[in-house]
């Protein structure tokens, strides 16, 4: 019995009631260590993505191609046999070999001065040039290659410039030959040139160039740009000897050796800037 004054017996409350302070300490804590979870999980991926490439495939291209030069082997980038499918006149099959490859350069005296000039937007890397001779051992090309330090959009302005402005175009702006003596490049000095082609690309910090004339040190007085020189019906010096074909075409397939080397996917086109 219960002792007097003592009230009734009540029944003892539901078993949980006394752990409910427990349940929202393990809540609170459950809650603290997900929380403090997501906030390292945050913190570590911010610490691997920090290090990470994020660069486009396209980007990587363009940084690779400004190290082309010194990545790739000399016969990758100017190969000793250049085969041009098609890129005679008429269709015709080409084929060029190689005969001389310029130690690689600084830029300062390695290009018509007219031509640097004019390309000072862009900086210079390195200069590199290479004379090859066609199959009926009758013209002769210099190709030359600029690597510049600019970045995409000053190459694009740069472009855009030659284009407005005539530039690629302008016979005071024509390459230089490369024409070591002992070589069967040796007549080709400048007088000889007869047509040429100068090319700012944009998807890697190169310009390409090309030079061509005849193999006999016969001289041309009125040099001709290539992009003229391959129209049909073009009875020029140039046009007739098919030099225009050999300037461009030799011009557009070292362009795709460099492309290749820095990995960018951008076709060659023939068009000058």
């Amino acid at each position: 019995m219960p002792p007097p004054g003592a009230g009734p017996l009540r029944p003892a409350g539901p078993l949980s009631a006394p752990r409910r302070p427990v349940s929202r300490a393990f809540a609170a804590a459950a809650c603290l260590v997900l929380g403090t979870g997501l906030l390292c999980g945050a913190v570590a991926g911010s610490w691997l993505t920090e290090g990470a490439d994020t660069r486009t495939a396209a980007q990587i291209a363009y940084d690779n191609g400004r190290d082309a030069w010194h990545n790739a082997s000399v016969d990758a980038l100017f190969p000793p046999v250049v085969d041009g499918i098609g890129a005679g006149p008429g269709g015709s099959d080409r084929r060029w070999t190689r005969v001389a490859v310029a130690p690689d350069r600084s830029c300062r005296d390695a290009e018509n001065p007219s031509l640097a000039k004019a390309l000072a937007p862009a900086g210079c890397v390195r200069q590199l040039r290479a004379t090859y001779l066609d199959a009926t051992r009758t013209d002769l090309v210099t190709v030359g290659v600029r690597t510049v330090k600019a970045d995409q959009d000053t190459l694009k302005a740069l472009r855009h410039r030659f284009a407005a402005k005539g530039l690629a175009d302008d016979a005071d702006l024509m390459p230089r030959t490369y024409a070591p003596e002992g070589t069967p490049a040796a007549p080709f000095g400048a007088e000889q040139r007869a047509t040429w082609t100068v090319r700012v690309l944009t998807d890697i910090p190169v310009v390409v160039s090309a030079v061509a004339g005849f193999a006999d040190g016969r001289t041309v007085p009125t040099p001709q740009p290539a992009a003229d020189a391959v129209r049909p019906g073009t009875t020029t010096v140039a046009a007739e000897a098919g030099l225009g074909h050999d300037a461009k075409g030799l011009a557009d397939r070292i362009e795709a050796t460099f492309r290749a080397a820095a990995g960018s996917t951008t076709r060659t086109t023939e068009a000058s800037p």
